[in-house]
């Protein structure tokens, strides 16, 4: 069976100045991950990354916990949406420096606050009646996701992991399972950091095998490292 090992980075620096930087826990995730890895499968033969750091710290962590030695195939397609230019074209006041940081500092619970924001980015971004706002229209981002799909199925590799964020892997479920395109991002909002989404490459179309496991932190004392920013 030839498959594709979806994997979300670890836990981002949530509210600090360099986002894309993996926080403390986010790289023991990663370790955690890397370790699991190592126990339970095949030595992949091949690994692809996204461009962001978080992508490749996510990556460096895992692999050397597993023991595993691959060159990186590195895909802008298993990046992230730009979750900053969304925010600043819904509420362009957040595109000043440090604005977002100030207004999520105001509220009771950061995590909500930025959630609902980042829905209603979304929704707008998805719609498409402001296409022209955007350096990258959803429909672009989601045809280069499926882009990268194929060209990931194209290599000549049996099992593929693949480090990436939480946009490709629901853009990636959702049109493996063929549900509505509208419906993508309800696909990335339950998505844990460093979770493992599976694909079967078949002859004729990838098939869901798994979505959004992480067998790595399911230990009752490990729960603190179920994240989801």
């Amino acid at each position: 069976m030839r498959s594709v090992l979806l994997i979300r980075h670890g836990q981002a620096s949530f509210r600090a100045a360099d986002y894309d930087r993996l926080s403390e826990l986010g790289e023991e995730q990663s370790r955690r991950l890397g370790t699991w890895l190592a126990a339970t499968s095949p030595t992949p033969d091949l690994v692809a990354v996204g461009p962001r750091q978080r992508h490749l710290r996510t990556a460096e962590l895992c692999l050397q916990t597993a023991g595993i030695d691959r060159p990186l195939l590195h895909l802008d397609g298993l990046d992230e949406v730009d979750h900053e230019e969304l925010l600043a074209r819904l509420r362009p006041d957040l595109a000043a420096p440090d604005a977002l940081r100030t207004e999520l500092k105001q509220s009771p619970d950061p995590y909500r606050a930025f959630q609902q924001l980042f829905s209603a980015a979304i929704a707008r971004w998805i719609a498409g009646a402001h296409d022209n706002d955007y350096t990258l229209t959803w429909s672009q981002f989601r045809d280069r996701a499926m882009a990268t799909l194929k060209v990931l199925a194209d290599q000549d590799a049996k099992t593929i992991w693949a480090f990436t964020s939480g946009g490709p892997i629901a853009v990636l479920t959702n049109a493996v399972i063929e549900a509505p395109v509208e419906q993508t991002f309800k696909l990335s909002w339950p998505l844990v950091n460093t979770s493992l989404t599976r694909l079967r490459m078949g002859k004729h179309a990838p098939s869901l095998i798994t979505y959004n496991t992480w067998p790595h932190l399911e230990r009752i004392e490990d729960r603190h490292l179920i994240t989801h920013r």
